[in-house]
């Protein structure tokens, strides 16, 4: 799955987008979605299955990547957050 995920974001060459979150905890952070792609690469098997999954969906509809990497930043500064 890294392969896919790998070769894909190397393909799209998505411009870097920056993002001022804020995190459930209510502190600021900032994150890019070349932060989010090198998290990608490093989670799970099973969860770069499912974000491929979804990244193709996307992609096929000609949708904004971007717009599910921010999701996943948020997800990234939340994490460990309950």
């Amino acid at each position: 799955m890294i392969r896919y995920l790998t070769v894909f974001f190397e393909e799209k060459n998505l411009p870097t987008v920056h993002w001022e979150l804020e995190a459930q905890d209510g502190q600021t952070h900032f994150i890019s979605n070349e932060v989010v792609i090198e998290a990608i690469k490093q989670a799970p098997k099973h969860e770069q299955e499912a974000i491929a999954d979804i990244i193709r969906t996307i992609d096929f509809q000609n949708g904004n990547v971007n717009d599910y990497l921010k999701h996943l930043a948020g997800a990234l500064i939340n994490r460990g957050a309950a």
